[in-house]
């Protein structure tokens, strides 16, 4: 299971989402007023805004989980594969979400946007496809054996 290439990137993928979540999407600071856009909630001064804006902490739950359950099932690929393409879905959604409540406080109030965060969030998606793309590698390996014997 750990010795597999594509554990070693969903790995990675669990990682970059779990560190995402712990870093501000989006922050301003004009006179008086401050706010901070995390995965969770709106901080306004001392406010706390949960909803809608902690969508994007659970499609990252969402997809830290699908993640992890695919790493579980390395018995079965086609499964994996089918599970893969699904946190693809759900990473694309969080990083959505994010860019959609981010431009929307961008147009009431100047701000700049985590590089870090996204950086995060792109490394997330890149090393989901890399596992993807090496889980199919190993079932055609697998499928090419079967047909030689």
């Amino acid at each position: 299971m750990w010795q597999r290439i594509q554990t070693v990137f969903l790995v990675i993928t669990i990682v970059s989402l779990l560190v995402a979540l712990v870093q501000p999407i989006w922050q301003v600071q004009t006179g008086e007023t401050t706010l901070v856009l995390t995965p969770f909630y709106l901080l306004e001064n001392t406010t706390y805004s949960y909803l809608p804006y902690s969508v994007t902490a659970i499609l990252a739950v969402a997809a830290i989980t699908i993640a992890i359950f695919t790493i579980r099932r390395f018995d079965n690929r086609q499964l994996q594969i089918k599970l893969g393409a699904l946190n693809s879905l759900i990473l694309a959604g969080f990083m959505v979400s994010a860019v959609m409540f981010t431009h929307k406080l961008m147009e009431q109030h100047q701000g700049t946007t985590g590089k870090v965060w996204l950086i995060l969030a792109g490394v997330a998606v890149i090393s989901n496809w890399l596992a993807i793309r090496f889980i199919r590698r190993d079932e055609r390996i697998v499928k090419e054996s079967d047909r030689l014997r």
